[in-house]
């Protein structure tokens, strides 16, 4: 009985912190240079929760990103996204909440699998697919409903190459070498604490 309490207690703890840390990374990453979108720093916390408290946690995690994406969008915080909000606050909403709930659900999904095997190439895993997830159904939404917008942007290139590698290609590539880098020593980290937890 006091294993599932302290079990519970260390899961509302845990994901209280990581929706805390998420919120203040997202806001703080919107602000860097990197124009018209803000890179998702938010990732790595989403990961750590999807591995360690399992995909439906990494789902909520990527709401909370979503959200907050949302409201930079709105605020026009995020001159990409405010754009994007301007042309279609529907769609926008749609496609923020798909990007990343999807990115924490599908990397808890794929951590939950590998890490049979291997916790730490089980982290690897979910911290390569976060970041394809989200960036790769951020695109596939401006080619489907912001194609518009998109074509203003890319000034008469070809809207799929602008898309992949002069829209979100350093963003993309910056989100996936952080998420390699501290997402299997910090998922070691947390695995130690909730296995002392469980004593």
């Amino acid at each position: 009985m006091k294993t599932k309490e302290a079990n519970k207690i260390f899961r509302l703890t845990g994901l209280g912190i990581l929706t805390a840390i998420i919120v203040v990374l997202q806001i703080v990453a919107t602000f860097f240079p990197t124009k018209p979108f803000a890179i998702t720093l938010a990732l790595i916390p989403i990961v750590i929760g999807a591995a360690v408290f399992g995909s439906g946690a990494g789902a909520y995690l990527g709401a909370v990103f979503s959200v907050v994406v949302i409201a930079m969008c709105i605020f026009g915080f995020d001159i990409g996204g405010a754009m994007v909000w301007n042309a279609n606050p529907i769609m926008c909403i749609v496609v923020c909440m798909l990007k990343g709930t999807g990115a924490g659900f599908c990397s808890g999904l794929v951590y939950r699998v590998i890490s049979k095997k291997s916790p730490t190439v089980g982290a690897i895993a979910a911290g390569v697919v976060s970041p394809i997830v989200n960036t790769g159904v951020f695109i596939l939404g401006l080619l489907l409903f912001f194609r518009p917008v998109l074509e203003a942007w890319a000034g008469g290139t070809d809207i799929i190459y602008y898309a992949l590698i002069t829209l979100t290609g350093v963003n993309f590539l910056v989100e996936l070498g952080v998420n390699l880098v501290v997402n299997p020593v910090i998922v070691k980290v947390v695995n130690i604490v909730q296995k002392s937890i469980k004593k």
